[in-house]
């Protein structure tokens, strides 16, 4: 006799559901080229396309942060995204994103860099960040700050 486990497993392999754990991307202050986010962008990509990205994550797949940062280098979400699924790695991927869009200087990086980081800190994303850490019970988690930090916490590193 199969145990529930056995049971549900078995369920799901009938059903072609996945079996693939569901996964996080990395940091979004982590970065490529010394700007923040592009390889959480790109890893969202590549783990959707895998079938392992957290269905948390799909709805806003080249929206929010994934827009502004396309925007921010001057391509498509959909022309990056076709790149990064033939294979180019994060810093190839950024290569083909300032020649076919544009390559910001240091001084803009730093700019990007710093309004990214800080998203939700007495901003316009302030009220969204409340109600989101009080979704998920981190009302009295003064170390969240932005919405990074809040990313972070969300997804198990903070």
């Amino acid at each position: 006799m199969k145990t529930p486990d056995e049971n549900s497993l078995a369920r799901q392999r009938a059903s072609g559901a996945s079996l693939k754990p569901m996964k996080y991307p990395k940091s979004p202050s982590e970065k490529v080229g010394g700007i923040v986010y592009f390889g959480r962008m790109t890893e969202k990509i590549r783990l959707m396309a895998a079938g392992e990205l957290h269905p948390d994550l799909h709805a806003n797949l080249g929206k929010g942060f994934d827009e502004r940062c396309v925007d921010f280098l001057g391509v498509k979400y959909e022309d990056l995204r076709n790149k990064v699924l033939e294979g180019l790695d994060d810093g190839q991927a950024l290569e083909w994103c300032f020649e076919n869009g544009k390559r910001p200087t240091e001084s803009e990086i730093e700019v990007w860099d710093s309004f990214m980081s800080k998203r939700g800190w007495n901003d316009d994303v302030s009220e969204i960040l409340v109600r989101r850490k009080k979704e998920s019970g981190f009302e009295s988690r003064d170390d969240i700050q932005t919405m990074f930090n809040y990313i972070d916490a969300d997804e198990g590193r903070l």
